[in-house]
């Protein structure tokens, strides 16, 4: 404003000012941070099953009994391979593998193939905390520039742990141009970095690809593998789940066990006691054998 303005108008706009700065100053004290607590609280309140137990070592691995021992092997000889490729179909343990292996290379006690979880490496992994274990989603990241920034970065050396790996999910969306492009790094790679790529499409991955990884197919989980884990969660999750109830869930599954927990996990949200009939009519289907 002008210097010529009349002072009563300065000073209700001063006046207006500073009401409006009280008001914004008192909701963000009373109001937002308990709303801020009350979103928090919810969000640390409740993590899905299949997220919570997740496994975190070969051990707890379900039904993939011949690839575990395949690494675990390649792991207690010293006879790491430079890239990998998991295929099979969706909630068999592809990504969950990539990841415990990456910890199980990198982790600082060497006295068995499974990963400690508890020296400063495997928990800086489980945090995030290390950047030397890096996940990219094909699907949403399939252009050549994004294989390009990666071939930049292969070249560094890892901050902490002893291998750089880098686990590419959903492979076969990469764009023609960036399987050309991850091709030259996977002919040369450096000796510090691991490559492990994961898809449930294998036929669409080229050739020339497939020759320089080595490929491990994730079978389906059967119906009894799966009833076991879940009767092993529900039994931690003080979840009362009738054992036919367990098979049930198992066949509706058909052979993923992210499927069968997110299941187990709607039925949960219902009753604590988990029989079959719960299980047909939260899932929708009439089972038959």
């Amino acid at each position: 404003m002008s210097g010529g303005e009349p002072s009563s108008i300065k000073q209700r706009l001063h006046s207006a000012a500073a009401s409006l700065h009280l008001y914004a100053k008192q909701r963000s004290r009373v109001l937002c941070p308990p709303f801020y607590c009350f979103c928090r609280e919810v969000a640390l309140m409740y993590r899905a099953l299949y997220r919570k137990w997740r496994p975190q070592r070969f051990a707890d691995v379900v039904g993939q009994a011949p690839i575990v021992t395949a690494l675990q092997n390649q792991i207690a000889a010293g006879r790491i391979g430079h890239a990998y490729l998991f295929t099979g179909t969706r909630g068999t343990g592809k990504t969950t593998c990539a990841k415990i292996f990456a910890k199980a290379v990198n982790c600082l006690d060497h006295s068995s193939p499974d990963p400690c979880c508890q020296c400063e490496v495997c928990k800086g992994i489980d945090s995030g905390a290390i950047m030397d274990i890096i996940e990219m989603d094909a699907a949403s990241n399939n252009g050549v520039d994004d294989i390009r920034d990666l071939r930049d970065e292969v070249a560094y050396l890892p901050s902490v742990c002893r291998y750089k790996v880098y686990i590419i999910d959903e492979v076969h969306m990469l764009s023609t141009q960036a399987f050309n492009a991850l091709l030259k790094t996977m002919e040369e790679p450096p000796e510090h970095v691991i490559f492990i790529l994961a898809t449930t499409e294998v036929q669409k991955v080229p050739v020339t690809i497939l020759s320089r990884c080595q490929r491990y197919d994730f079978a389906r989980i059967t119906a009894d593998d799966i009833a076991g884990r879940l009767r092993y969660v529900a039994e931690q999750e003080k979840i009362d789940l009738d054992p036919n109830a367990a098979q049930l869930i198992g066949r509706l599954a058909d052979g993923a066990m992210r499927d069968a927990l997110s299941i187990l996990d709607t039925c949960a949200g219902v009753t604590a006691k988990i029989d079959a009939d719960v299980v047909r009519r939260m899932a929708g289907v009439t089972d038959r054998r």
